[in-house]
């Protein structure tokens, strides 16, 4: 039997955050860019005409989507008329889709515009669709600067593709 660690804290492993933690790899290559053509690792929920919905690698909230144009652009106001619509009407789609299956109670949606505002990836425009439910912060983000997710990706990805209207 060992000893107790010396602070008497429990740990909660994540070895898979480390690649956010330190940077990851250096990559030249755009994730946005990559994940459609990378599937299954690139977790492609949807894939539309202009657009596409991909869960978050380092999700806020199980059911944590983005929705990304298919274009490498970065600023809002260069999606042309059909990549502004299709991304309007996969975010609708996503949120009756997460209702659907985790019964989300509200979403944070938005989009992250440059590194100032904080943007991880300010290079390729996303969208965030990020279900929430009463409750669902505790003190692991505040404390530990943890998130305690319940379900594996690919796990969320299969139940949200299968609900995905076709």
């Amino acid at each position: 039997m060992s000893a107790p660690d010396p602070d008497g804290l429990e740990r909660l492993w994540t070895p898979w955050r480390m690649a956010y933690v330190s940077g990851g790899p250096k990559s030249t290559d755009c994730p946005f860019c990559v994940a459609p053509v990378s599937d299954p690792d690139g977790l492609v929920v949807a894939r539309g005409e202009a657009v596409y919905a991909v869960l978050n690698r380092f999700p806020y909230n199980p059911g944590h989507l983005l929705i990304c144009p298919y274009r490498h652009i970065d600023d809002y106001p260069e999606l042309d008329d059909a990549e502004t619509a299709e991304l309007a009407e996969f975010t609708k789609t996503a949120m009756r889709v997460v209702r659907k299956v985790s019964n989300a109670h509200g979403f944070n949606i938005g989009l992250n515009q440059g590194h100032a505002a904080g943007a991880g990836i300010a290079a390729h425009l996303h969208q965030h669709v990020v279900p929430r439910w009463g409750g669902d912060n505790n003190f692991l983000p505040v404390v530990a600067r943890t998130k305690a997710l319940p379900q594996l990706l690919t796990d969320t990805r299969d139940l949200l593709r299968e609900a995905w209207p076709a």
